[in-house]
């Protein structure tokens, strides 16, 4: 019973200096980011009160996001620096409750936080991240012309199952033409039948045609029949305004589809390097919250005379070695010198054996 209400007391306070860390740190990226960017709009382009509260609004989900990480190490700082100092830590440890048990609540929470982390990340974050684009480049910006893009894909569904689908390597929004066309077509198994490549693909006469191609007809994965083609109909009925409207930027993308454009970007040997680093650190950035609870309780035990103090200057020299690591990885990842899988858990190994190193040498 006594134990069980020393979990729910330093889960409280870690919980609470946890909500002010965040509301801190939102307000720092708010005020050195989010509000420049905002008297940009206004000045540049007389963006209205109402597109300002959208971009507003639509811009926290992303910002709050990065906030979780050091949120957990200031709040796992700051927790345990005041209960070192007034000496609640001494007097729980001569009742005989070891290291591991004091640290549990703290750890506990940073595994709650690293799970709802990466679930905001995944339903929340490229919603907002959409919704903000789009107010600012058409409501904002007020764009009326396409812009070009590379890897465009769409996708022709029935039900949840694919019927078409068409990668093309860019789209040229000056000529209207889509460059480097493949169109796959699939049966009820899922498996590709019908094959047709094309040079490029123009809109003409409210169509798309394609222009010096090839055709083949597949059967059990193997081509049993080929044609060339001077000039073929690209059976997809979107106007070029519409396909380039449903592409998504990187970071408006869930994980699963991430999966399915780095699948589609591969079969047409296009290098996804760029798509995986950031599919894989969809997991490795709010880990780092589990992992500065490691690293902040056994810090937060460092005997000082002004724990608040001490723990915002830890935690931002941590952050900043674990940010500048992390950015060096994720440019590791992205060129290719290493596998994307393997470059994004670079500072994450390094954190959980610092992590590990820490809390074996105050629990002794």
């Amino acid at each position: 019973m006594r134990l069980r209400i020393l979990d729910k007391y330093i889960f409280r306070e870690v919980v609470l200096a946890f909500l002010f860390a965040i509301c801190a740190f939102t307000a720092v990226f708010i005020g050195s980011g989010t509000l420049f960017r905002i008297a940009k709009y206004i000045t540049d382009y007389g963006a209205s009160f109402s597109s300002v509260v959208k971009i507003f609004i639509y811009g926290l989900p992303s910002i709050i996001m990065w906030t979780f990480p050091m949120s957990m190490l200031l709040a796992t700082l700051l927790t345990f620096g005041r209960l070192s100092s007034s000496s609640e830590i001494t007097a729980m440890k001569s009742c005989g409750i070891s290291f591991s048990r004091i640290a549990a609540p703290a750890i506990v929470l940073g595994f709650i936080v690293t799970v709802c982390a990466i679930l905001f990340n995944e339903h929340v974050v490229p919603w907002s991240n959409t919704a903000y684009n789009n107010v600012v480049y058409y409501e904002i910006q007020g764009n009326t012309e396409l812009k070009s893009q590379d890897h465009i894909i769409v996708k022709e569904l029935a039900g949840d199952r694919m019927e078409r689908l068409i990668y093309a390597r860019q789209y040229n929004a000056r000529d209207e033409i889509l460059e480097g066309v493949t169109m796959q077509v699939f049966n009820e198994e899922g498996k590709v039948t019908h094959v047709e490549n094309a040079t490029f693909a123009e809109w003409r006469d409210e169509k798309w045609i394609m222009h010096d191609g090839m055709i083949y007809d597949l059967a059990d994965d193997q081509r049993t029949h080929t044609m060339k083609f001077d000039r073929q109909i690209l059976p997809v009925k979107a106007s070029p305004r519409q396909i380039v409207r449903e592409q998504k930027k990187t970071e408006e993308l869930t994980m699963r589809e991430l999966k399915d454009q780095i699948q589609i970007m591969k079969a047409q040997y296009a290098n996804t390097n760029a798509l995986e680093t950031e599919l894989y650190q969809r997991i490795t950035v709010p880990m780092a919250s589990l992992i500065f609870a490691l690293i902040g309780v056994p810090l937060g035990l460092q005997p000082t005379r002004t724990p608040s103090s001490m723990g915002f200057a830890l935690s931002v020299v941590i952050i900043f070695l674990y940010y500048a690591i992390m950015t060096l990885a994720n440019a590791i990842g992205r060129s290719g010198a290493i596998p994307p899988m393997y470059a994004v858990w670079i500072p994450n190994v390094i954190g959980l054996l610092s992590g590990a190193i820490l809390i074996w040498r105050a629990s002794k």
